[in-house]
């Protein structure tokens, strides 16, 4: 086991793991932020997206150990009221159906749109590659990032 001082969510954490922990198990089970899902647990379905920093990385697969002093952005702290542009949008265009990869989904998107705020179709097609949506919702999961990315704020 080990100390590790994580930057959750804009607040400080202490966590006393074993550093090979998945950071998402640390998220479920050692705090009890249950909105990132495990999924695939090879980091292949994009279910457990977290952002490091501002990236969009699988939290399944990537060990406590290798966090550092990054910051780590759950879907419990992408928006304090639920109102960030991605989200609005999923909302504007009715996105889930059973709802489970939504998550991974939005956070995959807003850390795309970070980077890329006039996306093309295709660009966003490559961006959300390997997130996937058992309920087949990727045209609205398309619609709602556009909408997001013409937001301005997003």
């Amino acid at each position: 086991m080990a100390n590790f001082n994580l930057n959750i969510n804009g607040k400080n954490t202490q966590i006393d793991v074993d550093p090979s922990t998945p950071v998402l198990w640390v998220l479920r089970d050692h705090l009890n932020l249950v909105g990132t899902k495990y999924g695939c647990g090879i980091a292949q379905c994009g279910t457990c997206t977290i952002h490091l920093g501002d990236v969009a990385v699988r939290s399944c697969q990537l060990p406590v150990s290798v966090v550092g002093n990054q910051a780590i952005t759950t879907i419990e702290g992408l928006s304090e009221n639920g109102d960030h542009p991605v989200q609005q949008a999923w909302l504007e265009h009715d996105v889930p159906q059973c709802g489970y990869c939504q998550a991974g989904q939005i956070m995959n998107a807003a850390a795309f749109l970070k980077h890329n705020q006039d996306p093309t179709d295709e660009q966003i097609d490559a961006a959300m590659n390997g997130n996937i949506c058992r309920c087949g919702t990727y045209t609205r999961i398309k619609k709602a990032i556009k909408t997001a990315a013409n937001s301005e704020n997003a």
